[in-house]
């Protein structure tokens, strides 16, 4: 399986994908306001007869798609199609004699003959059609563009209108239409009574459920009208609920618009209601109250002005000149539950070349997922800790030469102060179903096409994945979606953006659920002044998640903030606590969270020296003075002993529980790499799968280590 090419430029030379219907036209209004060109157009038309039942294409109307080209000025490729569906599984994989090899075949023909780089589709919220264009963008090295994706439909049909999308019902096929009132009705018309059977009914306004299909007779793009003389309906059932009817063009012609504006196209198109036009209505629907607990002025003080770039303050530089490059330790550890879940853990590349150590540490994880009966398409999560971010692509390429696969896990990449003989750590999630079990898959959403929804994945990871209840999401950065270019503006509106994107996709893998949902999390940030700001966007929009902060060398893109979150669709179901202790001269603070019956649960510990850790990144002490007294292997036992019994609410008997422990620690003369690993070796009534990571920096300047603690039974 291949997978879409990165995109390079903000502006393409774009072939749209038509059927004559008001989806596909507004696409083409989306792409032109996006900045790209229309060079052709491309149909596939019914081979034998006026209307196809097919899952893919729009064949009603298709007499009149040559008009188009001609109102259009542009090229128009067409292809016969039988309209055949052989292959009807989500995931598309080539079929000969499959009717989206005949799109294949059309886009093939059109690229040989013309420069296009990308594909414009009118898809809206059908994952079937989707992905089989994705499919075949894939294979031809084009861009999938589907600017209508996951939008609002009582939004999407009201702006078409507002734009002056002229298109007709040519067909109708659900509850509450009728083919002799409604055929011919214009959108404009008819949309009061669509929006009353989506209340009535639950009918899908922009008629995504195959409700009516439409055919447009004008619209911005085009320099003359459709116009109808001549047609018959035919009633295809005359079922006394649900009739279904279409209108069969006889004649048609096209006619001269009056004179339009001395303005060119791009310009017209520019003073049209057109959503999401730039970076700015992305973030038009985020402004929220201020939270009263938190003085705005402060947070601004405490972000500084250099927030608004990407580079790091002098704050994060003074931490770095005190932080030396780690060698890490290859011990990797594995271990798995009746339930399905297995954790993999400290997964380390052992070579100077980091694409060399990628493949090496990935051939590790494979061969650690064989031993399990496992294989790689039972991966749910991974994260990749690499020692450069430069080297992505080198990284990417190993990664896709091993992990080519078809619904592949959501990833996180960071970047950390890892020595050069050890430059990558992996941790990995899997899950299969155990034998016998009667639980439904995973489902996963990986999205390629670019559209105004949520940043597509141009690669080999997933936006989402859920299994049962547990949703993992991909890491967030702040993408403009339309255009796969971070935005600007600072620490405020990466954070506030990228948690839009997290919130989408949980929506999108379960209707019911929302950003609020979220259990825990990770929230990587490369500067420490940036913490503070993150947390305010954090808190408020959601609800007693749980969420560790660290500061890292680089995030990718240069992003200033990177979510890395998991989100049940039980979590009205979860408690929420804050507890700690002293040990010695610590201080531990713990967030737990837990469902009611315990199977799913998590801890967020924190282990100080000094005063209180409540308000983080904003201490006027000075970040580079070690303050920490050196802690010995028994206190750190009794450290971790003590997360791990919080998480098991005090019920310290050995099941069968696998626990995901994850510490990051500050590196600093008190703590060493093999230390920590031998103290955690030293807990064996546990099924521990365990990381240990080494930062220059937390939550809070005294903080030195956090550790995270996961269970999913």
């Amino acid at each position: 399986m291949g997978y879409l090419p990165v995109v390079n430029s903000q502006t393409m030379k774009v072939v749209a994908l038509i059927s004559g219907g008001k989806d596909s036209c507004y696409s083409m209004l989306q792409c032109v306001a996006a900045g790209h060109e229309i060079v052709a157009l491309a149909n596939l038309c019914p081979e034998t007869k006026d209307e196809l039942d097919s899952y893919m294409y729009q064949t009603v109307g298709h007499q009149g798609v040559e008009l188009y080209a001609e109102a259009m000025g542009l090229p128009l490729f067409r292809k016969p199609t039988q309209g055949i569906a052989l292959l009807h599984d989500k995931v598309y994989t080539p079929t000969p004699q499959d009717e989206v090899e005949d799109l294949f075949q059309l886009l093939e023909k059109v690229k040989k003959e013309i420069s296009v780089e990308a594909v414009a589709s009118g898809a809206v919220l059908s994952d079937y059609q989707r992905l089989r264009v994705e499919n075949v963008c894939s294979r031809l090295g084009l861009v999938s563009l589907a600017y209508l994706w996951r939008r609002d439909q009582s939004e999407l049909l009201q702006e078409m209108i507002d734009c002056n999308v002229k298109a007709i019902i040519i067909k109708v096929a659900a509850l509450g239409l009728d083919p002799v009132k409604h055929l011919g009705m214009q959108l404009g018309e008819i949309q009061p009574h669509l929006l009353k059977m989506k209340e009535k009914y639950g009918l899908n306004v922009c008629g995504e459920g195959g409700e009516y299909e439409t055919f447009t007779l004008d619209c911005p793009l085009f320099t003359k009208s459709v116009v109808i003389d001549d047609y018959e309906t035919v009633i295809h059932s005359n079922d006394a609920i649900a009739p279904v009817g279409y209108l069969n063009f006889k004649q048609m012609r096209l006619v001269n618009k009056p004179t339009e504006s001395s303005a060119n196209l791009a310009e017209r198109i520019s003073l049209l209601p057109i959503k999401v036009k730039n970076a700015e209505d992305y973030l038009s629907d985020l402004e929220v109250e201020t939270i009263d607990y938190y003085n705005e002025d402060e947070v601004d003080q405490h972000i500084g002005e250099d927030s608004k770039d990407v580079g790091r303050s002098p704050s994060m530089k003074q931490i770095d000149s005190v932080c030396n490059p780690v060698k890490l330790v290859d011990d990797p550890s594995v271990f798995g539950n009746s339930s399905g879940w297995t954790w993999f853990s400290n997964i380390v590349g052992t070579h100077e070349d980091i694409g060399t150590a990628t493949k090496i540490a990935l051939d590790k994880l494979c061969a650690l997922l064989n031993d399990r009966l496992l294989c790689p398409s039972d991966l749910v999560a991974i994260t990749l800790y690499v020692r450069e971010m430069s080297e992505y692509a080198n990284i990417n390429k190993a990664y896709l030469d091993i992990l080519n696969h078809p619904n592949p896990p959501v990833r996180i990449c960071v970047e950390m102060l890892f020595a050069k003989e050890t430059p990558i750590l992996i941790e990995a999630l899997a899950y299969k179903l155990p034998e016998g079990s009667q639980t439904p898959k995973r489902h996963t959403m990986h999205v390629q096409s670019i559209s105004h929804w949520a940043p597509a994945n141009i690669g080999p990871y997933s936006q989402a994945v859920r299994v049962k209840d547990t949703m993992y999401i991909a890491g967030q950065i702040a993408l403009v979606p339309g255009t796969m270019v971070l935005i600007d503006g600072g620490i405020r509106r990466q954070a506030r953006l990228a948690l839009r994107h997290v919130g989408r996709l949980i929506q999108a893998m379960d209707p019911e659920s929302r950003l609020r949902d979220v259990v825990q999390g990770v929230c990587y940030v490369t500067n420490v002044a940036h913490i503070l700001a993150a947390k305010v966007e954090w808190e408020r929009k959601t609800n007693n998640a749980i969420i560790d902060y660290v500061v890292v060398q680089r995030l990718p893109r240069d992003a200033s903030v990177e979510w890395h979150l998991w989100a049940h669709r039980g979590n009205s179901r979860f408690d929420y606590e804050e507890t700690g202790c002293c040990i010695n001269d610590y201080r531990i603070s713990i967030r737990r969270r837990w469902n009611y019956e315990n199977t799913v649960a998590t801890v967020v510990c924190y282990v100080s020296t000094g005063s209180s850790v409540s308000n983080p990144g904003v201490s006027k002490s000075s970040t580079s003075e070690s303050n920490l007294l050196p802690i010995s292997e028994e206190d750190l036992e009794k450290i971790i002993r003590y997360a791990i019994g919080k998480l098991l609410q005090g019920d310290q008997t050995p099941t069968d529980s696998v626990l995901s422990l994850r510490i990051f620690y500050r590196i600093d003369k008190s703590l060493e790499l093999a230390q920590i690993l031998e103290v955690v070796s030293q807990i064996k009534e546990f099924k521990i799968s365990s990381s240990v990571i080494p930062v220059c920096h937390l939550h809070h300047p005294n903080t030195f280590l956090s550790i995270i603690v996961i269970k999913h039974d």
